[in-house]
This record gives structure tokens, C-alpha cells and sequence, in this order.
């Protein structure tokens, strides 16, 4: 696992960072149609390349295999590869955000059980609810805070 600065983010590195998103994507976010991810998919590489921290896990072949994005406290983005799925790379990545970064909040598509679940077991609990996304999308968000963390200011 790596931080990748800003100055490091290579075009090469992002486009393998867009296929992990879309991969994971695809196997995790079923309420999205085809055109949808195509659509939020031009978005991605922008998201990448402004993350204040972006933390890269490698697979055994040293291709990116899941990352994550954090800005202060908050954790921006985690996807891992739908074919390196269950093999703890999410908890690993989620641990160090937490330990290294003081990563205490995060929001999930409410649509995505997987994704909430996973976050659950991690310690974090559901403190709100938006009706779209960010972007204005009939998408909800959960808005959710580790446990024992105090509220953002």
C-alpha cells in the first residue's frame, strides 16, 4: 500500500485507477445503468488527481488493485477490483485511512447494501441522509461517522 502524491499521478496511473473504479463499480453499484457509469466515469480521473491523499494497494502483479481517497477526515472514495474482492484489501486500506489518516466520516449510495454492510462491520453508523447525490441524482446518500468519533466542525 502506497501514497501516490500529487505530482506522481501519471495519465498511465490514472487510467489503471479508472479500471479498478469501473470494475468495482459494475459488481457494486447494480442501480447504475450502462450510461450512468459512462457518465459519472468522465468525472472519475478529475477525482483522482484532486484527492489530498490517494492510497494505492498493489496486486500481486503490481497493477493497482483497489484505492481509496481521503480529504481532512473524510474518506472521498474506496473501490476495490471486482476479481480482488474478499480478500481484505477494502478493510486494509479502511484501517490505515482510520490509524494514519483520521478518517472518522464517509457517505454511500444508500442503493449499495454491500458497500453500507462493509462499512457497518468497520464501525461506522448511518447519522443522516440526503435524497441525491452530489452531483443532484435521484441517488441517496448515508452520511456516516465511526463510532466514538466526535461530529466534524
Amino acid at each position: 500500500m502506497r501514497e501516490i502524491e500529487p505530482g506522481n499521478r501519471t495519465p498511465e496511473l490514472i487510467e489503471q485507477l479508472l479500471g479498478v473504479w469501473e470494475s468495482s463499480v459494475r459488481a457494486t453499484h447494480l442501480f447504475l445503468s450502462d450510461g450512468e457509469i459512462e457518465r459519472i466515469r468522465t468525472y472519475v480521473p478529475a477525482a483522482l488527481l484532486e484527492a489530498p491523499v490517494l492510497v494505492v494497494e498493489e496486486s500481486a502483479s503490481s497493477l493497482p488493485a483497489a484505492f481509496m481517497g481521503i480529504s481532512g477526515r473524510k474518506l472521498e472514495m474506496l473501490f476495490v477490483a471486482q476479481d480482488e474482492r474478499g480478500r481484505g484489501i477494502g478493510k486494509r486500506l479502511l484501517r490505515h485511512g482510520i490509524v494514519s489518516y483520521g478518517v472518522t466520516v464517509l457517505d454511500v449510495n444508500e442503493q449499495n447494501p454491500q458497500a453500507r454492510g462493509f462499512y457497518e462491520r468497520m464501525g461506522f453508523a448511518v447519522m443522516g441522509r440526503s435524497e441525491l447525490d452530489e452531483q443532484g441524482n435521484p441517488y441517496p446518500i448515508l452520511h456516516m461517522r465511526l463510532a466514538g468519533a466526535a461530529a466534524p466542525k
